[in-house]
């Protein structure tokens, strides 16, 4: 189902919990509000929909990647970048990693730990941002 899209600051703030089996449903709702905004978004996390939970997804062109709890364990090479969000108006500056390792669970609840760099690094970066509450 496509949720509509999270603006309040103060939800937006808030730390998310852990994801488990029974959130199933949000990573299909994930999925679908993605896919609704395709045009203007690469990724989103959970609380952008209104759950507070730790699922992100991102767009990698071909395909899109769900990843449950996620946790970047490793970064580096940084640098400075500006970035938009459709919860939030405008464009702002932030600091990011092009190289970046997470470990996460996929959709089925399988453990990966994979790296990733360039624009999808920036990405994950971003709604991982999002989890812990973290603002642009």
């Amino acid at each position: 189902m496509v949720r509509p899209i999270m603006k309040e600051l103060l939800f937006l703030g808030q730390k998310s919990e852990e994801a488990t089996e029974q959130d199933r449903q949000v990573i299909a709702d994930l999925r679908d509000t993605l896919a609704a905004h395709r045009e203007s978004c690469v990724g989103m996390a959970a609380n952008m929909i209104g759950s507070r939970k730790r699922i992100i997804i991102v767009s990698l062109g071909f395909a899109d990647l769900v990843m449950v709890n996620p946790v970047i364990i490793q970064k580096s090479q940084p640098y400075e970048t500006e970035e938009s969000c459709l919860s939030l108006t405008g464009v702002r500056k932030t600091g990011r990693f092009r190289k970046i390792k997470v470990r996460y669970q996929d959709e089925a609840f399988r453990k990966h730990t994979q790296e990733y760099e360039g624009y999808i690094a920036q990405i994950i970066q971003h709604e991982c941002d999002h989890l812990e509450g973290v603002i642009i």
